[in-house]
């Protein structure tokens, strides 16, 4: 049964009381607006603890645009049936104030991987991202919290973060979920007008064409190949295309350099800003 909380004390007795019976929690922070990317976490973290806690907050530190912030979709009452349908037992919904009475000044300084990609184009992002993930781990304590890979340089920075606070909670990366066209699935979508709808998996096969091209062109080859075909597709206004390692997500030269690798990418559509990514190897 999926019980409501929009007090943190409140959150923190019912989280106890399962403790308390042994029960393992586990976390699926979200912004609401859900889709079926949010629930293969739930499903997830249900499988793997008793106890599952989603958040439903709209963290207007994290948004450099107001306008973005202004029309972010907000679905509590759909997400709330969601949540009922996959199982969930307690959904937090806290307002802003209950969240931060006061201003939150918390400066952090998590290097290079906040300086590239989303980094450089929505400054100050990645900090609002830490404070709140941090305030919700604090009040939480989950076992185990996830997060997808669609939003990939931000699970980076997750896990650095509890490097970084030495919290006790294991972060698990989900790979992203995809409509049947590829189109990475996004509480953003639902602002794409029908035409823009149409033209968004153009991200995907395109970064699908060029991660295949790894024997023939080199990292800056291969960037440089997406670039031009993003940028022929009507409506995309290319942001970035970048070809990273996957740990510490910057560009190198030569394939043999790295472990693991991936191509990234972010554009506008229409007024809908677009990220998505995939692995190389």
């Amino acid at each position: 049964m999926l019980h409501t909380f929009e007090h943190i004390d409140q959150l923190r007795e019912a989280i106890a009381i399962a403790r308390a019976g042994g029960r393992s929690i586990g976390f699926v922070p979200t912004m609401g607006a859900l889709h079926e990317g949010h629930l293969a976490l739930m499903r997830k973290a249900l499988q793997e603890n008793d106890y599952l806690v989603v958040s439903v907050f709209v963290n207007p530190i994290q948004f450099n645009n107001p306008i973005d912030l202004e029309k972010y979709p907000r679905t509590l009452e759909r997400d709330t049936a969601m949540l009922q349908s996959v199982g969930c037992q307690a959904l937090f919904a806290p307002s802003v104030a209950e969240m931060y009475p006061e201003p939150d000044q918390t400066q952090f300084n998590f290097g290079k991987l906040a300086t590239v990609m989303e980094g450089a184009f929505r400054p100050g992002h990645f900090n609002g991202v830490a404070i709140v993930v941090k305030k919700l781990f604090e009040i939480v304590e989950p076992d185990k919290a996830y997060f997808g890979e669609k939003d990939y340089q931000q699970l980076a920075i997750i896990k650095e973060l509890v490097v970084q606070q030495r919290m006790r909670v294991e972060i698990v990366p989900c790979a992203t979920v995809r409509e049947v066209d590829g189109l990475a699935m996004s509480s953003r979508n639902t602002r794409l007008s029908a035409d823009e709808r149409a033209m968004a998996p153009h991200i995907y096969k395109i970064l699908s064409k060029a991660a295949t091209l790894r024997n023939v062109l080199s990292p800056e080859e291969m960037c440089a190949f997406a670039k031009e075909k993003l940028e022929a597709v009507n409506g995309f206004q290319l942001e970035y295309v970048e070809v990273a390692d996957d740990r510490y997500l910057q560009p190198f030269e030569h394939w043999n350099d790295v472990a693991g690798a991936r191509i990234f990418v972010a554009l506008q559509l229409g007024q809908v800003r677009l990220i998505d990514n995939i692995r190389i190897f």
